[in-house]
């Protein structure tokens, strides 16, 4: 193990400044990690393997937050995504007590943000994994492993154009996948479609009306609360705010969303009508008689079962523990299916409906969380982003622009309808599939 006091040096090294046309302006000076900081920091790896004092490291405000327990599970999930822990590489830091640290495991590399008390006896206040890369060194090893994937893994990479999406990498690109909050994609277009057609405005006033939503934000707003349809469709987005998406759905209207199916190029829209709303799919999901009636139905059935007994059905029937239970629930009968191909299309036409000033709302709504870790988002000049999940289920579809102005997507999806997928293992793959996708 590489201790990070032994890296010290590095901290010291000033980057070089610009070229300019008169005396360049001096150097700023390197931040210089405290000692006891990175004292604290060399203390991390038995942490990190479950061992060392908890209470001794971690400050009262953070293990009032993250209990033992709560850490030790969120150790586990990161193993299950990386492997074990290896390696302690390398400490930037941003002040003489907080930076970023580079956390080796035998699977990923993780970003990891660290602050540390500057007084008493400087234990640690924040400890943050911002993103997981996995190790794999090649786009075609990273393909290697997603194709070893258990279940089925689909992806693209494409290049877009004027014409049709050019398919550079793909893997089962035409094959239907369930692609859990992704289908959110197809509300914020008709949002787009609408706001460039003048018939709404991003600053149009919702007001809830009090009826009953999936958790969010906005679940325990009062009836009359009024917001933006630019900060919905920003929390529908950026967090994939569940109660966020219902009402942009309801109030965009469940048709005009679904006749933006087969504008966006989706190959098989019937299979998404009706378009469901997330409330609708955790109430079928899991009480069983709704479902049933309902996968039997045709689609005027299955429209007069929402408007009827599923709308009546309060949300306090939903039964939650059997989503926190880890396993797929109808994932290839409930759900919103689209393929890697498809959610081509769907970026590319967001893409073409949002250049210039009037699509300056929707690109920095679709590129408030990228998705990725810094490192691979730096590599590019845009990053819009939206992910989806539940257990079986991951998907992942990114709009790029590169820093020459070429415009890319890369979009994959995995299921598995027998048990859970490691979602931190594929989020690392995509992510570095990006990074090694972007042009040097």
């Amino acid at each position: 193990m590489r201790a990070i006091a032994f890296l010290a040096p590095l901290l010291a090294c000033a980057t070089p400044g610009l070229a300019q046309t008169t005396s360049p302006a001096p150097a700023a000076a390197p931040v210089q990690a405290a000692k006891e900081f990175r004292d604290r920091v060399n203390q991390l790896p038995d942490l990190l393997q479950g061992k060392g004092d908890y209470d001794a490291a971690f400050a009262d405000a953070f293990r009032a937050q993250v209990p033992k327990a709560k850490f030790d599970a969120v150790l586990q999930q990161i193993a299950a995504a990386a492997g074990p822990y290896s390696d302690l590489q390398k400490l930037e830091a941003k002040t003489p007590w907080s930076g970023t640290l580079t956390v080796e495991y035998r699977d990923a590399i993780a970003t990891v943000a660290i602050d540390v008390d500057p007084a008493g006896d400087h234990r640690i206040t924040g400890l943050l994994v911002q993103g997981l890369t996995a190790r794999e060194a090649t786009l075609d090893a990273v393909e290697a492993t997603l194709k070893g994937l258990h279940g089925r893994t689909g992806y693209v990479l494409a290049r877009l154009g004027d014409g049709r999406p050019q398919l550079l990498r793909q893997h089962n690109a035409d094959q239907a996948f369930a692609i859990g909050s992704e289908f959110k994609l197809v509300i914020l277009a008709e949002l787009i479609r609408a706001t460039n057609g003048g018939e709404r405005r991003w600053d149009d006033l919702v007001t809830l009306d009090g009826s009953a939503l999936p958790g969010g934000g906005y679940t325990a707003k009062p009836a009359g609360t009024k917001v933006t349809l630019r900060e919905l469709a920003t929390q529908m987005i950026s967090i994939s705010d569940n109660s966020a998406t219902d009402i942009l759905l309801k109030t965009l209207g469940r048709e005009k969303v679904e006749a933006m199916l087969p504008v966006l190029g989706i190959a098989d829209p019937a299979r998404n009508r009706p378009f469901l709303g997330t409330a609708e799919v955790f109430k079928l999901k899991t009480i069983p008689a709704l479902r049933d009636r309902y996968l039997v139905a045709d689609e005027a059935g299955r429209r007069a079962l929402l408007a009827g007994e599923v709308a009546a059905t309060p949300l306090s029937k939903v039964d939650v523990g059997l989503f926190s239970a880890g396993k797929p629930l109808s994932i290839d009968t409930l759900e919103w299916f689209e393929t890697p191909a498809d959610l081509v299309r769907v970026m590319d036409w967001i893409r073409r409906n949002t250049e210039g000033p009037r699509g300056a709302d929707a690109r920095a709504v679709l590129s408030k969380n990228p998705g990725i870790p810094p490192l691979a988002a730096a590599k590019w000049g845009y990053v819009g982003y939206k992910g989806g999940s539940e257990p079986g289920v991951m998907a992942m579809t990114l709009l790029l622009q590169g820093k020459d102005g070429g415009w890319y997507v890369l979009s994959a999806s995995w299921n598995d309808t027998a048990q859970d997928v490691e979602q931190g293992r594929f989020a690392g793959l995509v992510g570095k599939a990006a990074e090694l996708a972007a042009a040097p």
